[in-house]
């Protein structure tokens, strides 16, 4: 079993978390219905699998030793689960526009309310014309981000991501989420990153940005900095985690 520290990297609701030229020890696994496990079943994909699911690869790959974690959007949330849950298994989080309260599931919520049929079509549309889906977020798509869009939207079938929305709305919805914010807060370093096109639009609470332990806007970017702005973004993750 090794034992060395590094970095875990937490994607979102669709698709892989890239980071570009990250030269130090990572690890960027599958979460349960994505990649290499997509045959999961739409009834074992919630947030809280997710949590025990990165649990194991943690020990499997870094042993007992504490790892820095990166989430972005749903991956953001499911950090802060995890350091909630296992908080020896964590060193530090930097949370990229993750989700909360519950305000920030609008689109995970629709997409959970959705009929099977109607969740295979929507992303169907989106595999048919990637550029289009990844310029909703993307100012000038370039080729190679049309590239990796029809990566990302192929990733996941269409079941799990109504898993995911659906368990987004309940676990981002329920009473006990703040104070298990709260208590994340208090015994981890937490760093936010935001993209100045998106900052605005993320529901995060004051309290939250007193209590984080540094935060950057990522200038000329949007949700997906990490493809508009790849070396700005890199830099930021370096400056907390080098």
């Amino acid at each position: 079993m090794e034992n060395r520290s590094g970095v875990v990297f937490i994607h979102g609701f669709i698709g892989t978390l890239d980071v570009s030229g990250w030269d130090t020890r990572y690890e960027s696994p599958d979460l349960l219905g994505y990649g290499r496990h997509r045959a999961v079943p739409m009834d074992a994909i919630s947030l809280p699998a997710q949590v025990e699911h990165l649990h194991a690869f943690i020990v499997e790959h870094f042993g007992d030793a504490p790892v820095d974690v990166v989430g972005h959007s749903v991956g953001g949330a499911i950090a802060m689960l995890l350091a909630h849950a296992y908080p020896e298994c964590v060193r530090r989080i930097v949370n990229i526009e993750g989700n909360f309260t519950l305000d920030d599931a609008f689109w995970s919520a629709s997409v959970g309310r959705m009929s099977a049929t109607d969740a295979d079509a929507m992303l169907a549309g989106f595999r048919a014309d990637p550029r289009a889906w990844i310029g909703g977020a993307v100012k000038d798509p370039t080729p190679e981000m049309t590239r990796t869009a029809a990566r990302w939207l192929d990733h996941q079938p269409a079941s799990t991501l109504r898993a995911m929305g659906q368990s987004v709305v309940a676990t981002t919805g329920s009473p006990d989420y703040p104070a298990a914010l709260r208590e994340v807060f208090s015994r981890h370093p937490v760093y936010l990153i935001a993209g100045e096109r998106s900052r605005h639009a993320w529901n995060a609470p004051d309290s939250v940005w007193d209590e984080c332990a540094g935060y950057q806007v990522i200038k000329d970017s949007g949700h997906l900095m990490m493809l508009e702005q790849p070396v700005a973004f890199a830099e930021a993750l370096r400056s907390w985690l080098g």
